[in-house]
């Protein structure tokens, strides 16, 4: 991993953050509705990760009283399996506990080992199944947990 940073997202970051969202997931947000994130959503917490100054990967969540749910994460794929998305969890989480955040939660595709792997290495748990949760193939997402953020911040 080179010279990793990250930023708020802002105006400038939606192209490539929509071109990463159609590129990496089946149900992909749309452009309207990052936009809506960024305009008008109070709970809204969004980041890029770049490194050497090109774009690799974003990260979003919202703030619901002392929860932080996350949104959305992603990695360019020619840069996975390299340690940035473990890196932009550990910035997620710093935030997250920055701000007085005492719990995360996400849901995660049954499927999608690759996630649940990353997501256990930092202590989620399982807390949940939402059955049929996707609506492109009906699978059903992991409900997952991880308390006591105190100790990202």
């Amino acid at each position: 991993m080179a010279n990793v940073s990250f930023y708020a997202m802002s105006w400038d970051d939606i192209d490539a953050v929509v071109a990463l969202e159609q590129a990496t997931f089946s149900m992909p947000w749309s452009r309207d509705a990052f936009e809506t994130e960024l305009s008008s959503n109070p709970l809204a917490r969004y980041i890029v990760m770049k490194e050497d100054g090109k774009f690799v990967g974003y990260a979003g969540m919202w703030f619901v009283l002392d929860e932080a749910h996350i949104m959305n994460v992603a990695i360019e794929a020619s840069c996975r399996g390299r340690g940035l998305g473990k890196a932009l969890m550990q910035q997620m989480l710093h935030i997250a506990a920055s701000n007085g955040v005492e719990s995360m939660t996400l849901e995660v595709r049954r499927s999608n080992c690759t996630a649940r792997h990353l997501y256990a290495e930092f202590g989620f748990i399982e807390r949940g199944v939402r059955p049929g949760y996707y609506t492109d193939n009906g699978e059903d997402a992991l409900l997952l947990w991880l308390e006591d953020l105190a100790r990202w911040a």
